[in-house]
């Protein structure tokens, strides 16, 4: 009795599974969605040691469309080391006690930007894809990196190397934090 039904089941499942494809593929073509393949965007996600981003651009000059394109993905680089950083600041001041909270989230906030500004002239770029495009045009895609060692000890010197916060900061427990939430970000 069940070696009847077996055969039927079976054609039922590859029945099923062929129409859910096909409907997809119907949803695709009846919505118009086509899948976009960004060069460097596998390049520019971040990982254990490095911060990474990835920017493009378009331009009539194929060497603005370049630079165009680096300042956007140095800008997302920026903006995530910031919002990591902020991170561990706000986890540091709330392990520690630290006597003017405000004043030395202000000045932490400060020389951060300070280490990421210089961290940024030193970018390495991991990749880099110009093509032309519709209308005489070039577009550029790029990604970048930075390394999260190489952050955390320019926070660190630079913290360790200013008097009035040097009281309030403490070097283990700011690399212990720093390295669990980078940690964090990997999974």
């Amino acid at each position: 009795m069940k070696a009847k039904f077996l055969p039927l089941l079976v054609t039922i499942a590859i029945l099923f599974s062929i129409s859910s494809c096909k409907t997809k593929t119907t949803v695709e073509k009846e919505q118009g969605f086509k899948e976009i393949v960004i060069p460097c965007q596998k390049d520019g996600r971040s990982d254990k040691e490095y911060y990474r981003a990835d920017g493009s651009a378009k331009s009539t000059n194929m060497q603005a469309s370049r630079e165009k394109a680096l300042l956007a993905a140095k800008q997302r680089l920026a903006g995530f080391i910031n919002s990591k950083i902020k991170s561990v600041t706000d986890r540091y001041m709330n392990d520690t006690e630290v006597e003017d909270r405000s004043n030395f989230e202000q000045k932490f906030e400060n020389l951060t930007r300070e280490v990421v500004k210089q961290t940024l002239v030193d970018v390495k770029v991991v990749c880099e894809k110009t093509g032309t495009i519709e209308g005489g045009k070039y577009e550029t895609f790029i990604a970048v990196e930075a390394s999260k060692a190489a952050i955390k000890d320019g926070i660190s010197n630079t913290l360790s190397n200013k008097d009035k916060i040097q009281v309030d900061y403490d070097k283990k427990k700011f690399e212990e934090i720093y390295n669990q939430e980078m940690e964090k970000m990997e999974n």
